[in-house]
């Protein structure tokens, strides 16, 4: 199953039809651009393409695009606090692009470190994939990667916003913050990357 974001919409591609708002069973390669469609122009919120085998649908789907890999990470404290910024009035989970001949783990810590400030993080484990869609300037589609490893930190504070990148804030949330004022004010890829990582953690 692959959940993709389309303008916060969501876009799931499943072997079997799931209760959504909306589903489509796979015919062709147009059943994906009617899907596109139908999320980017109309009220449609979420929509399912389901069919087997799903690998090759995936395949199909991702003709549609130039795709952007990233990297970035859950960087949490030993009291649990995760660490975020804010960029364009939204707060965010620092990632970005991957360097060519770069590891994703590779890119994941540069990036932690160049948007935060932060050294010495140590990465732990591999979370999730999460993929996301827009259209650039020029008008290319682009689907986008993004690899989200847990990291570690527990040394001296010296996070600050890069903010030759738009960012205007660096902060620690414990979970009461992360639901109450990153929740309302994040995008659902983000959400859903930290519900997943919660959710992998001892009860």
């Amino acid at each position: 199953m692959y959940k993709v974001f389309v303008n916060e919409k969501k876009l799931l591609i499943s072997k079997n039809s799931e209760n959504l708002e909306k589903t489509l069973k796979y015919e062709s390669f147009t059943t994906l651009e009617i899907a596109l469609d139908l999320l980017q122009n109309t009220s449609t919120s979420e929509l399912n393409v389901f069919g087997e085998p799903i690998d090759e649908i995936w395949s199909e789907f991702k003709k549609l695009f130039r795709i952007i890999e990233a990297a970035g990470g859950i960087v949490n404290k030993p009291n649990g606090d995760i660490l975020f910024i804010k960029r364009l009035g939204k707060w965010d989970l620092p990632k970005g692009k991957m360097e060519k001949g770069e590891s994703r783990e590779e890119s994941a810590v540069r990036e932690i470190e160049e948007e935060t400030g932060l050294t010495h993080v140590e990465l732990k484990d591999f979370i999730n994939t999460t993929y996301h869609i827009y259209t650039e300037r020029n008008g290319d589609r682009v689907l986008k990667y993004t690899h989200w490893f847990e990291m570690f930190f527990d040394g001296e504070d010296t996070s600050k916003p890069q903010i030759e990148e738009g960012i205007t804030e660096v902060a620690w949330k414990n979970t009461d913050q992360i639901t109450d004022e990153v929740f309302p004010s994040t995008f659902k890829n983000i959400k859903l990357i930290v519900k997943e990582f919660w959710d992998s953690k001892p009860k």
